[in-house]
């Protein structure tokens, strides 16, 4: 055969590293096309003037489209024959992705759990994406669960791989020259700066966006994503498309913007959970916490920690979990980063 049907749980093992084709050049054409699939409006990846003015050029694209990119190019030999996302661990955003620079994606398999029933297993991958200098841009943690080729395929010995909570402050990397201490807080739209924020403050993002297949679609396609339960309506027994995690994640960040307009830059990813399914028809919204802040050793520049929590339908309550712990309905996502931000 030809052609590729994707790698099945039994297809993997641990230890096993994975080159991923195709290297992927960023363009000014994914900046613009991201700003049309989300209601992006940071300052930095939006204006080259005020990313100059910051120390940032050449001019950054926003931080999730390398990490879209590269997580795409992931998805043939990882997660074609996935059942669902799960969750994202350790993520570093190393330096800023800007137009022009190539990214290459390798993907070393950090553990195995078959699920009871049998027809499923979890895999663990850890995924460093490069640049044209070998430079690393980004890297991160995630496990999906994948089907199995067979039922009565035996089963891996099980390894759950040990992963940080969170990426320690004092790990973030600060891209070079990043000054924020002569910030425009007019020009990024809002006064409010890194002492503004207290931990254990929760920030209602007030804003939806109901989605659509075609714009899921399409941001799955532009990412070069080719997991079949995005496209094809057979690869469910519902029928329905699930809308791809990244998606909802890139929509909550941008609905962020009403509240945290001045968290800039994405440094890290320490958690993330895609807690229920996300379809067309759901109309997203977000509300954040800030969990911790920390200084940073750049002019101006401050970080915050933040949950940001995505919901299908508004949430005036910004609950997470009921008394019973269990995730919330309506609960979409639970991502814990850092981001920085001007002090």
């Amino acid at each position: 055969m030809k052609t590729n049907a994707g790698n099945f749980f039994e297809d993997f093992t641990v230890g096993q590293v994975i080159e991923h084709a195709t290297p992927r050049t960023i363009t000014e054409g994914d900046r613009a096309l991201y700003g049309a699939i989300y209601p992006t409006r940071f300052a930095v990846p939006s204006s080259a003037e005020f990313a100059a003015s910051v120390g940032l050029a050449p001019h950054p694209v926003e931080e999730l489209v390398g990490f879209h990119v590269a997580f795409g190019k992931t998805v043939p030999d990882v997660s074609l024959n996935a059942v669902a996302n799960l969750g994202y661990a350790e993520c570093r955003f190393h330096l800023p992705v800007v137009p022009g620079d190539t990214l290459s994606t390798r993907s070393e398999v950090i553990g195995l759990k078959e699920n009871s029933h049998g027809r499923t297993g979890v895999v663990w991958v850890r995924s460093t994406a490069t640049n044209q200098r070998g430079e690393v841009a980004v890297d991160w943690a995630r496990w999906v669960m994948v089907h199995k080729r067979s039922e009565s395929s035996p089963a891996p010995e099980t390894v759950v791989p040990t992963l940080a909570d969170a990426v320690a402050a004092a790990d973030l990397v600060v891209p070079a020259g990043l000054d924020f201490s002569s910030y425009d807080t007019a020009a990024s739209g809002s006064p409010h700066t890194f002492d503004d924020y207290e931990v254990g403050e929760r920030i209602d993002h007030v804003d939806g966006v109901t989605l659509t297949d075609a714009e899921h679609m399409m941001a799955t396609r532009l990412w070069q994503n080719t997991a079949k339960v995005h496209f094809s309506t057979e690869a469910r027994p519902d029928g329905r498309r699930l809308v791809y995690g990244g998606h909802v994640i890139s929509l909550a960040r941008a609905l962020s913007f009403n509240g945290l307009a001045n968290a800039q830059l994405v440094a890290a990813i320490n958690a993330g959970a895609h807690v229920a399914p996300a379809f067309a028809g759901d109309t997203v919204y977000a509300w954040s916490e800030v969990l911790d802040r920390a200084q940073v050793d750049a002019p101006g520049v401050g970080a915050l920690r933040l949950r940001l929590v995505a919901t299908a339908g508004r949430d005036e309550s910004m609950t997470l979990r009921g008394d019973d712990q269990k995730y919330a309905p309506g609960v979409l996502l639970d991502l814990d980063y850092w981001a920085f931000v001007p002090r």
